[in-house]
């Protein structure tokens, strides 16, 4: 499934916007981790077998820190780079304890100053990048040791747990404010549009309406004719506020109701739309078959009752199916049309009407006669929309 750029582009901004308040909370961090491996290896110099380099190392996590808290907090410099250096120097100064310290050390020198990476790795590449920094960091820890204490089981174990949760919940908090964005574009682009549908409604669709509706009774060809133009600019209009806002409906998504509407405006037969007068998304394949199935309904009445012959489109939204029913008032199919057209080859009922449904796992019932002839095509909303013909 193909995903809608203008949605992409929307959801990276949040999550990126997201990402840059974690990091500058995770700054934070890293000023007081960074406080605690100062104070701590001062009190712990005794451990020192070569005090001069523990200071060396101690002044190189100082110096990193404040330029990791500088890139980290622009989304620019956050480079893959920049995250493998950020990872390589906490390893780095845990590769280094054993020469400075001595093999048989107890705490390496930077201690929690590693989740300052940790984390980075966790916030940048959500749990992925959690769990591969903590496997990285445990891995280096516990290879410099003789074997496994408490102490040590302890530590790895929060690394191991810690950086995939951390990273889980970034995730999921890019994607809430992502969520939330979109919800919010949504509820601004329906309250304009019912602003508008208000304001156009209450003046120039009732005009339109009224002409169309008196000069359709009136008896004079020319003002009949005027009436039709009038029904069909109300179509168009009350098309247009239904499409202000399109991003009511989803990237994968079509508004059923604007494609039968834009479909009664454009043919050549005069067709009246009903539809609810909201937008009935559905996925875009079925609304785009469902849509085609409805334009060949129309065709045939075009080429079997004539092009002065009306039709009406009524778009129903049940609770488990859309129903769509396309009316006429022709004499209705002969008995027996369909099949013999069907035995000459001639599928265009076949294929393109019951066909269609039929791939979309719906039904395409057909009732004509002197009164006419009526398509009821029926598509269910609920499990799934597409399959095999019966």
């Amino acid at each position: 499934m193909r995903r809608d750029p203008a949605a992409a582009a929307e959801a990276d901004r949040a999550g990126t916007a997201v990402e840059d308040r974690l990091f500058r909370a995770l700054a934070l961090v890293r000023v007081v981790v960074t406080v605690n491996v100062i104070v701590l290896n001062l009190y712990r110099r005794d451990n020192y077998d070569h005090p001069w380099a523990g200071i060396a190392v101690v002044a190189a996590l100082v110096a990193w820190t404040g330029w990791a808290i500088r890139a980290s907090t622009s989304a620019q410099r956050r480079t893959p780079l920049f995250m493998a250096l950020d990872l390589a120097v906490a390893v780095a100064a845990i590769a280094v304890t054993p020469v400075i310290k001595g093999a048989d050390f107890n705490a390496t020198i930077p201690g929690f100053w590693v989740m300052g990476a940790l984390l980075a790795w966790a916030v940048h590449w959500h749990w992925r990048g959690g769990l591969v920094a903590a496997a990285v960091l445990s891995v280096t820890d516990l290879v410099l040791r003789d074997g496994i204490d408490q102490a040590n089981y302890g530590n790895v174990f929060l690394l191991m747990i810690g950086g995939p949760i951390v990273g889980y919940m970034c995730e999921s908090l890019q994607r809430m404010a992502a969520e939330r964005d979109s919800a919010q574009r949504v509820a601004a682009a329906a309250e304009e549009r019912t602003r508008l549908a208000r304001a156009v409604h209450d003046g120039v669709l009732q005009v339109l309406a009224l002409v169309q509706r008196r000069g359709a009774a009136s008896g004079d060809p020319e003002i009949a004719d005027l009436a039709r133009l009038a029904g069909e600019q109300e179509r168009v209009l009350r098309s247009l506020i239904r499409q202000q806002g399109t991003v009511t409906t989803a990237p994968a998504e079509r508004d059923l109701a604007g494609l039968l509407e834009d479909l009664g405006t454009r043919h050549a037969l005069r067709v009246d739309v009903a539809t609810p007068g909201v937008p009935v998304p559905l996925p875009s394949e079925v609304a785009g078959e469902l849509a085609a199935a409805v334009g060949s309904c129309l065709d045939n009445v075009a080429a079997h009752v004539g092009p002065d012959a009306r039709a009406w489109v009524l778009l129903e939204v049940l609770p488990d199916q859309v129903v769509v029913s396309v009316r006429d008032d022709g004499p209705g199919i002969p008995e027996g049309r369909l099949e013999s057209a069907l035995e000459e080859g001639r599928l265009g009922v076949s294929e393109s009407i019951r066909g269609r449904l039929g791939d979309l796992g719906g039904t395409a019932t057909l009732d004509t006669g002197a009164h006419g002839t009526e398509w009821e095509l029926a598509v269910p909303t609920t499990g799934p929309t597409t399959g095999p013909r019966p």
